[in-house]
C-alpha cells in the first residue's frame, strides 16, 4: 500500500472533511461565476471561512501535520464561524428583513444552502475531530474552545458587517442578484 493509501485510510474522516469543504467552496464560487449572483458581506465570510478550511485541510493532508495534531481540530473553529454567520443569514431571511437569490437548482436560496452545506461540513468535522483527537492530552478542551474560537469569529464577523444598502426602485422590480434589505412599503 502507498503513502498516500495509507494516510487516506488512516483519516477517511479528514480526507471526506477536505473533499466536502471543497465541494461546498466551488458551490459558493458557481453562485458567482456560474449563475452571476454577487455576494453580500454575510455571503462573503461565509465563503472566507470556507476558504480557510481548504488551505488548513489541504496543506495539512499534504505535508503529512495530520501526525501531530488533528487537523479537522484546526478547522473546526473556521467551520464554526460560517455556520454561525451562515445560520444568521437564514435566520434574517426568516425574519423577513433580507430576500436573497435562489440557490443552485432554485433549491432554497444561497443563504439556505450555506447553511446546509456548512452544517454537513461542521458535522463531519466534529466527528473527526472527536475520533482522531490524541487520547494522552487535554481531553475535549482543545474541541470545546475551538467552538468557542468559533463562536467569537462568526459574532465579530456578524458585528463588523456594514449595514447593506438598498437598491432602487428600479433594481426591486428585478428578482435579487445579491442579498439586500426588504422593500418597506
Amino acid at each position: 500500500m502507498s503513502t498516500a493509501e495509507s494516510h487516506a485510510n488512516r483519516y477517511p474522516w479528514t480526507w471526506l472533511a477536505f473533499l466536502l469543504s471543497v465541494a461546498v467552496l466551488a458551490g459558493s464560487l458557481y453562485l458567482t461565476f456560474g449563475m452571476g449572483w454577487k455576494a453580500c458581506p454575510f455571503c462573503y465570510y461565509q465563503r472566507t471561512f470556507v476558504m480557510g478550511i481548504v488551505a488548513v485541510l489541504g496543506m495539512g493532508l499534504l505535508t503529512g501535520a495530520q501526525r501531530s495534531t488533528p487537523l479537522t481540530l484546526l478547522a473546526l473553529p473556521l467551520a464554526t464561524a460560517g455556520l454561525g454567520v451562515a445560520a444568521y443569514h437564514v435566520l434574517l431571511e426568516r425574519a423577513g428583513r433580507m430576500e436573497c437569490p435562489a440557490g443552485i437548482f432554485d433549491i432554497g436560496t444561497a443563504p439556505q444552502q450555506a447553511l446546509a452545506a456548512l452544517s454537513a461540513l461542521f458535522v463531519v468535522l466534529a466527528i473527526a475531530a472527536v475520533r482522531d483527537r490524541p487520547r494522552d492530552r487535554a481531553g475535549f478542551l482543545p474541541g470545546i474552545a475551538g467552538l468557542v474560537l468559533g463562536g467569537l469569529l462568526a459574532y465579530a464577523a456578524i458585528q463588523s458587517t456594514s449595514p447593506i444598502p438598498s437598491p432602487t426602485p428600479e433594481e426591486y422590480q428585478k428578482p435579487p442578484d445579491i442579498c439586500r434589505p426588504i422593500r418597506k412599503a
